[in-house]
């Protein structure tokens, strides 16, 4: 039966492969053509949010731990990002790996207390830490409270690209995401991604076979706050701005929301996801509170009638794992 079953598995794999292959061509193929008819700052906008929300992703959708309080790492990354550009002087790149440091940090330490509990209560831990670190943000002197760290330098891009021009700052944001998307894409493809799908089926047997799972969930953990970081960083320096929207816990929700509308556990759910929730807040701005609820009645009809995702769907519908 193994030996009959082998070559099959080993097809399966390459289809997945192929389609992998298939589906990134035409990613970078339509972020490359995009520019000429899409506004670039709405793009790099989404491309911040797509990179959250694979950030997110690893965590939940191959760890099956489900967090409240992504918006710590995402938030504190800009923050710290446009005060090291703003006062520290740094470069763009040594800013948003500020940020980046800032968040792996955090997650360290919110990962470490949080891991020790599941389900709701993982949950709660996590909204009420980043709950905390928002009213830090509100009284710490450096955030600028309400009105945020502004007019943030862009500064040149290792000394030779000036990220003022915007094609420049687009094409710099567009490496940063597919460079941390083929790094995630390898990281849950390697073999430690898949124990962390084996402790997403079922932690006991993993616990079973000899796997310390507690720390493969705190790496997981460190990881995404790092992705969410980066995100979070570069969102600072496109907008030049970091502001306590950035650190709230409707930006923890947005990226729940992403992650559900593309596809949990896909690798390109979340960044059809975050395209159309940023759509959405873009074009439907002109009706005020009501994109929250248009939003809301999206998540609802997801969680309904498309409990994969957008992509998840259509993946399902083709037969190939997208």
């Amino acid at each position: 039966m193994a030996v009959t079953s082998a070559p099959i598995a080993a097809a399966g794999r390459q289809g997945q492969s192929w389609s992998h292959v298939i589906a990134f061509v035409v990613m970078v193929g339509f972020f490359a053509i995009a520019p000429l008819f899409i506004y670039p700052l709405f793009l790099m906008k989404a491309l911040c949010f797509a990179l959250f929300a694979c950030a997110f992703n690893l965590l939940l959708g191959y760890v099956g731990l489900l967090s409240f309080g992504h918006a710590l790492y995402f938030g504190w990354a800009s923050y710290l990002s446009a005060y090291a550009a703003k006062a520290w002087g740094f470069p763009p790149e040594f800013a948003i790996l500020t940020g980046a440091a800032t968040a792996a940090v955090l997650g360290l330490i919110a990962g470490s207390i949080a891991i020790r509990r599941q389900g709701i209560y993982f949950a709660m831990i996590t909204l009420a830490l980043a709950q905390m670190m928002y009213f830090f943000a509100v009284q710490a002197p450096f955030t600028g409270g309400e009105d945020g760290i502004q007019s943030v330098p862009r500064g040149w891009l290792f000394g030779l690209f000036d990220l003022r021009d915007q094609m420049t700052m687009y094409i710099a944001v567009l490496t940063i995401f597919l460079a941390c998307f083929l790094l995630i894409y390898r990281i849950i493809n390697s073999p430690f991604g898949e124990v962390l799908k084996a402790i997403r089926e079922n932690e006991q047997r993993a616990i079973s076979l000899g796997y310390k799972t507690d720390r493969y969930k705190l790496m997981a953990f460190v990881l995404s706050a790092t992705f969410a970081g980066v995100a979070g960083a570069t969102k600072a320096i496109v907008f030049q701005l970091a502001s306590l929207t950035d650190v709230d816990w409707p930006m923890s929700g947005e990226v729940v929301l992403m992650a559900l509308v593309g596809g949990l556990g896909t690798v390109f759910g979340p960044v059809a996801g975050a395209f159309i929730v940023v759509a959405m807040q873009n074009y439907l701005a002109q009706v005020g509170q009501w994109v929250l609820v248009i939003q809301g009645i999206i998540f609802v009809l997801c969680v309904l009638l498309f409990r994969r995702g957008v992509v998840g769907e259509l993946a399902h519908y083709l037969r190939i794992r997208l």
